[in-house]
């Protein structure tokens, strides 16, 4: 019998597309509810307990509800909420964060699935401060542009009201800019910085897609580190990794309208960095993902697959 996959929450935007990717998987048996019993507590809690590995898609409170469901079960947990991110025993699910994360992914009971800006972050800035090349105290900035499904529901709703005309936008739009946002504690932690960083989110006019912007000003960094030794430490660090590219380093580097599209990544799996040097000495670093793919289902699935022995990459588009 093929390992069974209980998504709860399947019918929001990350369970859609978790579902999606795994429906014409023949090496698992992938179960939900259906539409008229989805919001039914005894029926949610007795299909959970029928898993080998439960994938739970739902607000905070519910993903904490339904893990105490399973709290006397042998079922395997992979959470997508913000919930449980920076708990203890919870193995973070970013395969690719440090040397051993598989490992651990692999063995893990409870996995929280990292979210989108946390892995654009960590994974472009913490080999740099791992190699000494980024101070951890380094006071850092993030510009953020997402694409509306980011959200959920309630923002694609708002983002393709006929009526509000927010398609036909010529710009993003900021938000989130008066609160202190719930992803800062885990983008500070996997990213090893000692402090949070100053995180500038927008939504632009387009579904899926993600661009994270970090700028490095001059002063930041060590003394003698050029742009061109941080391209070589992440080259170095996701060498051979199917999911992270980085791309080729030049200086000066050809930039036009599409160089950083913000949805080049989406229906797949890979987040890719970039490294853009400035004559003043300042850099840039740019990560561009899918913040369904990468940045929310691709990645569970890559989790899900370590969890139950498969080969890490499969049903996924690199």
């Amino acid at each position: 019998m093929p390992p069974r996959v209980v998504i709860d929450g399947h019918a929001g935007t990350t369970g859609l597309r978790i579902r999606d990717w795994l429906c014409d998987r023949s090496d698992l048996d992938v179960a939900t509810l259906d539409e008229e019993r989805r919001k039914e507590p005894e029926a949610r809690r007795e299909l959970l307990r029928t898993a080998d590995v439960a994938v739970l898609c739902l607000p905070d409170d519910a993903a904490r509800e339904a893990v105490g469901w399973l709290d006397d079960t042998s079922v395997r947990v992979i959470d997508a909420s913000t919930a449980y991110r920076v708990s203890e025993g919870w193995i973070y699910g970013l395969p690719e964060l440090w040397p051993g994360a598989r490992e651990r992914i692999a063995a893990a009971a409870r996995v929280s699935n990292p979210g989108c800006y946390a892995s654009a972050l960590a994974l472009a800035v913490r080999p740099l401060v791992e190699g000494g090349l980024l101070a951890k105290d380094a006071p850092l900035s993030v510009r953020a542009l997402s694409g509306y499904s980011g959200g959920g529901r309630a923002l694609i709703e708002t983002w393709e009201d006929p009526d509000r005309g927010l398609l036909a936008l010529p710009f993003d739009a900021p938000y989130a800019l008066e609160r202190v946002h719930k992803h800062l504690p885990e983008m500070q932690r996997y990213s090893q910085l000692a402090q949070p960083p100053q995180f500038v989110p927008s939504v632009g006019p387009f579904r899926c897609g993600m661009r994270v912007e970090i700028p490095l000003h001059a002063s930041l960094v060590a003394p003698g580190v050029s742009a061109k030794s941080l391209w070589e430490v992440l080259d170095a660090r996701y060498a051979g990794e199917p999911f992270v590219r980085v791309r080729a380093y030049s200086d000066p580097f050809e930039l036009d309208e599409w160089s950083l599209d913000p949805r080049s990544c989406n229906d797949t799996n890979r987040l890719e960095l970039a490294v853009l040097p400035n004559r003043a000495g300042h850099v840039l670093l740019v990560a561009l993902l899918d913040n369904l793919g990468k940045g929310a289902a691709g990645v569970a699935i890559q989790s899900l697959n370590l969890m139950l022995g498969i080969p890490e990459e499969r049903g996924l588009r690199a």
